[in-house]
């Protein structure tokens, strides 16, 4: 198969592991890989660059800087409020919190520490100035229909049923 392409559909299994201590972080699930449109920026920079140049079938290990994944650990990310911004949340350090951004989206932050008078939350991603170890298998590589590259997302197999294709058993959430 020639280069993978922008506006490509690819499917890959996958083992995410944190490179320096080998602890596994994520993995995709059996039967179950992950589906991404190329050039959408919908995986982490680095993986996808190794990504488009693999063909199906084909394992390997991508190691990826922070910098070329969920970026390098910013002190600037830690942040002191307020306690009474937290009333009525039982707070613990290392827990999630979801705000708003400045531009209207949602962000995650994470409990650093509290005292009664302030919390310290985190904002940089949990990975971030993580080097990680995907360990990956393309299973199938094809072309973007119109709808996703139009919409920007994986359309379901669910969208199939009663073509010859689908989920059939309900194992892609679609209850058919």
């Amino acid at each position: 198969m020639a280069a993978i392409e922008n506006n490509m559909v690819v499917a890959f299994s996958y083992e995410l592991t944190d490179k320096e201590s080998g602890e596994v972080l994520d993995a995709s699930r059996p039967g179950s890989p992950l589906e991404f449109i190329t050039g959408k920026g919908h995986i982490i920079p680095g993986l996808e660059k190794e990504i488009v140049t693999m063909t199906v079938g084909e394992n390997r290990v991508v190691i990826v800087a922070p910098e070329e994944a969920y970026g390098v650990h910013s002190p600037e990310k830690i942040m002191a409020y307020p306690r009474e911004q937290f009333a009525g949340i039982e707070l613990e350090v290392g827990m999630p919190l979801y705000g708003q951004a400045e531009d209207g989206s949602t962000v995650q932050v994470v409990v650093h520490s509290f005292s009664d008078e302030e919390v310290t939350i985190d904002g940089n991603h949990p990975l971030a100035g993580k080097t990680l170890s995907f360990a990956v298998v393309i299973d199938s590589i094809r072309e973007a229909s119109v709808e996703e590259v139009m919409n920007g997302y994986v359309q379901s197999n669910c969208d199939d049923h009663g073509k010859g294709g689908g989920c059939g058993s309900g194992g892609c959430g679609c209850g058919h």
